[in-house]
């Protein structure tokens, strides 16, 4: 399967010394893509470096096969892009302007109109799409941004924070469009430090941490892990001492008890203890491995 992005020994240092990224190599496969990491990791100009708007340090970086550095007209031309912060014209409609970023990737005016009221139409605003970008809230204007990345009909779309700022109804909502842009078979980096989102949009995953690569590759949705999560009714301290006793490793918080999972036997020493004990079993079974919990023990 060929890379949607290959990027080899990518660093990027700003002036006054400051290194955003670190001898990156990574290679994006086709589908929806999570670029992960907390504010600052380099999520941004990672994106940057790949639409051509940034020229690298050092290292190669291609993209749907072509060369940034030599070829970024080529590049642009099969990206679209959304940027995280305010960039709207506040006097314009949004089929105007939709239309407009539709026309600077070379649709023909009259195709342009056409594919701006079907763009605004696919991410709801079908009502709103004569209306003034100023007078649009910021889900809207989200929604605005998503619609001119995808216009101009991009084979990879770069998504920067795209539910930045957006109540829970607006998340819900953009996180569906990102999802549907998966099913019409459009490629999509994501970048977002909101891990849960990526976990639910996203095949693949690339975490960054200050600068440098935590991982890449396909994304594996939580899982069970090895620790068993325990709660009782009571007595936690005297069921942790038994388990250990046991030769079971068990730490007690309050009434919640995490044991360090052997063997398929646990549960039922698990059970055995706590009878033993009075304990009163509330609830028992493995603890899910998030993507949150992996990112937390790779970069820390």
């Amino acid at each position: 399967m060929t890379p949607v992005v290959s990027i080899s020994g990518l660093t990027h240092t700003y002036p006054g010394g400051v290194d955003a990224l670190r001898s990156l190599e990574i290679d994006v496969a086709p589908g929806v893509t999570g670029l992960v990491g907390a504010n600052g990791a380099g999520k941004t100009t990672m994106l940057r470096i790949l639409l051509g708007l940034l020229h690298p340090s050092s290292g190669s970086v291609v993209v749907l096969g072509h060369d940034v550095k030599t070829e970024p007209l080529e590049v642009r031309r099969r990206v679209g892009y959304m940027p995280e912060g305010e960039c709207l014209p506040q006097d314009q409609t949004a089929a105007d302007f939709v239309a407009y970023a539709a026309a600077l990737a070379g649709v023909p005016k009259g195709e342009a109109r056409r594919r701006a009221s079907e763009t605004l139409f696919l991410v709801g605003l079908e009502e709103e799409r004569f209306r003034y970008l100023g007078d649009f809230s910021t889900g809207m204007l989200q929604r605005v941004k998503l619609a001119q990345s995808i216009v101009h009909g991009p084979e990879l779309v770069l998504l920067d924070e795209p539910a930045s700022g957006l109540d829970p109804a607006g998340r819900e909502q953009m996180l569906s469009l990102i999802n549907r842009l998966g099913v019409f078979g459009i490629n999509v980096i994501v970048s977002s430090h909101v891990l849960t989102d990526i976990e639910r949009t996203c095949t693949g995953v690339v975490m960054l941490d200050g600068g440098s690569l935590v991982r890449s590759g396909p994304l594996v949705k939580a899982q069970a892990s090895g620790v068993v999560a325990v709660e009782v009714v009571e007595r936690a301290e005297d069921v942790v001492e038994s388990l250990v006793a046991a030769g079971v490793s068990a730490t007690s918080d309050g009434r919640h008890i995490t044991v360090e999972a052997v063997g398929d036997d646990v549960f039922d020493v698990i059970l055995d203890v706590v009878n033993r004990q009075g304990a009163g079993l509330v609830r028992m079974g493995r603890r899910a491995v998030t993507l949150e919990d992996e990112f937390l023990g790779r970069a820390g």
